[in-house]
Order: structure tokens, then sequence, then C-alpha cells
């Protein structure tokens, strides 16, 4: 396929401002769709939706931007999902490898070892049991770093929103972890 002049220098503007979130596009669609593979497949076609809108894109912050497609791309995907079998809701449930070194320490002993990871994957399945709504703003927050802007940009709603959302999914997360530890 031959690229006119213009459209190599679109290409190089969008991977200069695009490419460098990658990451954080997949984390954020790890934590939305629960499956690698599936988060691979939705960033994908979020980096194919936003090259293709790129000309439309107004300047200021792109990861904003790209999380707005993505969440697009997700919010697809679950509606193909119930299209085709309401009765493979838990699709989006499916075990998955853990991220063992999520704190990024290194481990002091075997001991300190074990128990980081076990913190570490309750955290992860905790976040993951959340409502989509709050599971989603507090991964853009704690996990990508947004601003309370960007978030507000990203996800279509208002700051005060954000903020609220936020509040309470942080204390979901609290009393669902005092409950996992007063169990154990």
């Amino acid at each position: 396929m031959q690229f006119e002049i213009s459209d190599r220098g679109k290409s190089e503007r969008f991977r200069a401002a695009a490419l460098p979130y990658l990451d954080d596009v997949y984390t954020l669609a790890r934590y939305l769709l629960k499956n690698a593979a599936d988060a691979e497949d939705a960033a994908q076609e979020c980096y194919l939706r936003a090259f293709r809108h790129f000309a439309t894109f107004r300047g200021g912050a792109i990861k904003p931007w790209l999380f707005a497609i993505l969440r697009n791309v997700c919010r697809d995907e679950f509606a193909r999902r119930a299209r085709f079998s309401a009765a493979q809701t838990d699709i989006l449930n499916e075990a998955e490898p853990k991220n063992e070194d999520l704190w990024g320490e290194a481990p002091q002993s075997p001991e300190t070892e074990t128990l980081q990871r076990l913190d570490g994957e309750t955290i992860q399945r905790l976040i993951s049991e959340l409502p989509t709504a709050f599971r989603e703003t507090l991964v853009l927050r704690e996990v990508s770093d947004l601003s309370y802007r960007e978030i507000a940009d990203a996800t279509g709603v208002p700051i005060g929103t954000v903020m609220s959302r936020l509040a309470r999914a942080r204390e979901m997360l609290r009393t669902a972890w005092q409950t996992e530890e007063a169990s154990v």
C-alpha cells in the first residue's frame, strides 16, 4: 500500500503521540475486560480507531482521548457478547495469570514474597470485583495516574462524579480488604 507524504507524516505524529501510552491502554483494558487476550484485541482496536480518527484529535493530552476510545471499544465488546449469548456473561471472569510483582519490591524472605504475592493477587481480585464504573475510575486514577480532569474527559462525566466514584471505589475496596483480612 502506497502512503502519501501526508499519510507518512500523520503516521509519524500518531506514533510519537500515542505509542508511549500503549501499556496504559492495555492495563485499563485488562481491568475492564478481565482477560489478557481480549485486552490485547481491545488495545489494538483502540489504536486502529485512534489512528483512523487522528485528524479529528484537537490536541491537548492524548491519553484521555485514547482511554475514551478504549472505553467505547470495551462497551462494543460487551454489547457483542450480550447479543451472541446472554448465558455466557461469566466469560469475563476466566482465570488468568496474575502479575506476581505488583508492588515492584524485592522480597526479603520467602515468607515476605509469599505474603506480597497473595496480597497483590487479593488486591487485583478485589478491584476486579468492583462495579465497572468504580473499577474504571479507580484504575484510571491509581494505576494509570490520570488527573481528575483527564478521567472526566475520558469517561465523559463531570469532575464531581469522578471524585465521588473514586471516593466510593476506595471505600468499597477498603471494606472488601478488611472483610478479606477478617476471614483469614
